[in-house]
């Protein structure tokens, strides 16, 4: 039941964090769902259940993060949508340069961004997820908007 409530939430944001490769998501996926079933016992219930899981989420992430490093992923031409639904040529081609940007930030910026925008979680949740303060999930935030205007900045002249 808990991986029919939550797999869609949780291989989103792996395949987000991981540039769109839904090999790499659909294993992180798994691996989150094999550490959910041997360590619910450790779920003590003092945060929310999705905070917790989120934490996984992140955790999971981040060491797969580790274990590719030095192996870059190739950038796909085109990353889903969450909302594809749009057939506006144009905002279709912004919202893939959007998530394209979003893909390339460094991890420790990457996170909480698609927590906050994707997963519309709290900055107090995002802390919790991320096991850091509120002020450390703050200021990744703030330099995650700088490091997105500046790859995007391009865009801006194109609506002149």
């Amino acid at each position: 039941m808990l991986y029919e409530a939550h797999k869609d939430r949780v291989y989103s944001l792996a395949l987000y964090f991981f540039h769109g490769d839904a090999f790499t998501a659909s294993d992180v996926t798994q691996q989150v769902f094999l550490k959910l079933m041997t360590s619910i016992v450790q779920y003590r219930g003092d945060s929310n259940f999705s905070t917790w899981l989120h934490r996984l989420v992140v955790n999971t992430c981040i060491d797969g993060t580790r274990r590719r490093q030095g192996k870059e992923l190739p950038l796909p031409d085109t990353l889903p949508s969450p909302r594809s639904l749009e057939s506006d040529a144009q905002h279709a081609e912004a919202s893939s340069t959007i998530l394209r940007a979003v893909s390339v930030l460094p991890p420790e910026f990457r996170m909480p961004i698609l927590l906050r925008y994707f997963e519309g979680l709290s900055y107090e949740e995002i802390s919790g997820a991320m096991n850091c303060s509120m002020g450390t999930v703050a200021s990744r935030i703030s330099r995650g908007h700088k490091l997105l205007a500046e790859s995007l900045a391009h865009l801006k002249g194109d609506r002149a």
